[in-house]
């Protein structure tokens, strides 16, 4: 990447994550101790602003947050890592957006998520966006926010000629639906990110395996994307445009916690796109990114530094070359 400090706008829903450590978790009527309580940003928006922020890129975040103490917490964790959050709305009759988790001694978990405020975001709230939309160089957009709203913000980049990159997941309207029915907007992204899973779901395949990764990237091409870019964990990503498929390896770490890898690779993904237009060497800086997000335990506090993400390219460089001598 050059020293240019592109411009990101990332859209996506903002939580507050409450974990709480017990020795059990409590059946229906019950009650339990709690060890210990873990207090800190979540959800897409701010994970992945703030990989793109440590990437050295100028970042907006077009949120939206309650009227609470919680969203006074996220504005203030975000401002550390020199976000910018003008367009971090309120809906002060709603709480911000919470997930909170019960683990036990075993590490199992149960979760309860509380969408709040995230799902008060409208398409009024991206036109009053429009400008920084309009001046930035990638929009980087989570689809888990109401639909319209997703729907205005790609349309908004699109008349701007911003790039948009879209992590097509189901709609806040479709979170207890059956099957994904994506509006016909979501396919005019420029790059299309998804999980082989979600991806598999999308293109209404039956499997979700390694050898229908380029197929189910295909498909999502035929539809209109531009390309199509499927994350398959330790097994890397496949990349899939008009031009061909792709599969670009992940990086050898040693895992610790996978909560944060995806957003830091979108996060990842978007800086370097701001840069230059080549996908498939973003995908790689963009995995790097991920590897080293599963290295460290969290989401924010795990993610690497653009000098971080180097060290490792150079290293598996390093290794490659070592291995073919």
């Amino acid at each position: 990447m050059t020293e240019r400090n592109p411009k990101i706008v990332v859209i996506g829903s903002t939580y507050i994550d409450l974990a709480v450590k017990c020795t059990h978790i409590p059946a229906p009527g019950q009650a339990t101790n709690g060890s210990s309580l873990a207090c800190t940003l979540a959800g897409p928006g701010p994970v992945q602003a703030v990989q793109a922020a440590l990437c050295r890129c100028e970042v907006s975040l077009i949120s939206k947050v309650g009227g609470d103490a919680f969203a006074q917490m996220a504005l203030k964790s975000l401002a550390e890592y020199k976000v910018d959050t003008e367009y971090v709305f309120f809906a002060e009759a709603k709480a911000t957006g919470v997930i909170v988790t019960l683990v036990n001694a075993e590490g199992e978990n149960a979760i309860c998520h509380y969408t709040g405020a995230n799902c008060a975001l409208q398409p009024a709230d991206i036109q009053l966006a429009e400008e920084r939309i309009a001046q930035a160089d990638v929009c980087l957009i989570h689809g888990c926010l109401p639909q319209e709203a997703i729907a205005a913000a790609i349309r908004c980049a699109d008349l701007h000629g911003t790039r948009v990159i879209l992590n097509p997941a189901r709609p806040i309207e479709q979170a207890d639906m059956h099957g994904v029915d994506l509006p016909s907007d979501y396919f005019t992204a420029d790059v299309l990110v998804a999980n082989l899973e979600k991806a598999a779901e999308i293109a209404d395949q039956s499997g979700a395996h390694l050898r229908t990764a380029k197929i189910i990237g295909s498909d999502l091409i035929a539809r209109g994307a531009q390309c199509a870019v499927i994350t398959m964990g330790r097994r890397g990503c496949v990349v899939v445009d008009r031009s061909g498929a792709d599969h670009v390896p992940g990086f050898e770490v040693d895992w610790v916690d996978r909560t944060g890898s995806g957003d830091a690779f979108a996060g990842a993904l978007a800086a370097y796109c701001g840069v230059k237009p080549d996908v498939r060497q973003a995908v790689k800086f963009a995995s790097a990114a991920g590897a080293l997000a599963c290295t460290k335990f969290g989401a924010i506090e795990a993610l690497p530094s653009k000098a971080d993400i180097i060290q490792l390219l150079q290293n598996e460089d390093i290794d490659l070359l070592h291995n073919s001598q």
